[in-house]
């Protein structure tokens, strides 16, 4: 089997942060993403927020996803073994304008700086999660629009991510030797995969930080969760996972229902944690393309539970292009 006939590129980015509110300003605001979703965390018992945002069209390879776990008083610890920095997509030419953009607000930033000949600025959300914007002149996606964010500065879709780890060897071999990824160079302390061809969502890098303390793998507030690559269906994610529980990996779940895609996820040895989502449903399964995230949606397994589920949720003002749908 080659996983790279099944992986097409990243799926979604998932980060845990602060609280909602700020959350839903600073994505929607400062990185001028387009809300899509609603929900909630479907994993245990506590009542959090899963917030989705992507590009104008809700595409696969384009989702940022939050819980937002302040109020529920859970915070994370940085360090070795996460993933260190979120890559979104923008044109080249856009760079400027997120400088001035970044700085307006006063997130601190890089600045515009390069790595493997491609410029980019790095910068924290509010709770501490890293996030870039890197120059991408082939990515076609289409932006979504807010009244600071035009459609050409604006965030396209997933670029990458930039994994820490402390060694490289293991991570190397599982990206290259199990999943099939191509290994295209190495710059300083960053070595660079691409996913098939490489270019928008289908680029990853590993920075080697050999010094760095673990960081936890939980839910916590400023830490991200997990990235996911993206595959067409139930049949090819069972593939792949028996194909990398055959390779000596034997730590991947059973397929779960995440209602807008199916899901498998496993741990690497750099840490990180990695899922493969399905491409198949989409996230018009339970509201009209045009509303999506207009309301506070359950998946039909958690109806029931409504009230109590909802109840201890922070209260939350949605953008104004929701609050008249």
């Amino acid at each position: 089997m080659n996983p790279n006939e099944y992986i097409t590129g990243l799926h979604h980015l998932t980060v845990s942060v602060g609280s909602a509110q700020e959350d839903i300003d600073f994505v929607t605001q400062v990185m001028g993403m387009r809300m899509i979703k609603q929900t909630v965390l479907f994993d245990g018992t506590a009542s959090v927020y899963h917030l989705y945002y992507a590009n104008a069209d809700a595409e696969v390879g384009s989702v940022w996803t939050t819980f937002p776990f302040k109020k529920a008083g859970v915070y994370g610890k940085k360090g070795s073994g996460q993933i260190e920095v979120s890559g979104f997509s923008v044109h080249p030419d856009a760079l400027p304008f997120w400088k001035q953009h970044l700085n307006k607000h006063k997130v601190k930033n890089t600045g515009i700086t390069e790595r493997f000949g491609q410029k980019m600025i790095q910068f924290e959300d509010p709770s501490g999660v890293g996030i870039g914007v890197f120059g991408d002149a082939n990515d076609s996606r289409n932006a979504w629009q807010t009244d600071e964010v035009s459609k050409d500065n604006g965030i396209r879709g997933i670029h990458g991510a930039v994994l820490s780890v402390r060694e490289v060897e293991m991570m190397d071999k599982y990206l290259t030797e199990v999943l099939g990824f191509n290994k295209v160079g190495q710059e300083g302390q960053y070595h660079r995969y691409h996913i098939r061809d490489g270019g928008a969502r289908k680029v990853i890098e590993l920075h080697h930080e050999p010094d760095l303390p673990q960081g936890s793998w939980t839910f916590g507030v400023g830490i991200p969760h997990h990235m996911a690559f993206a595959t067409a269906n139930d049949e090819q994610s069972a593939e792949l996972k028996a194909y990398i529980e055959g390779t000596g990996y034997t730590d991947v779940t059973e397929i779960k229902d995440r209602n807008y895609f199916h899901s498998i996820y496993t741990r690497t040895p750099g840490g990180q944690l990695f899922e493969f989502a399905t491409s198949d449903i989409g996230f018009a399964v339970d509201e009209p393309k045009d509303l999506l995230g207009h309301e506070l949606l359950l998946p039909p397994f958690f109806e029931h539970r409504r009230n109590e589920i909802v109840a201890p949720l922070e209260k939350i003002t949605v953008p104004h292009y929701l609050q008249s749908t």
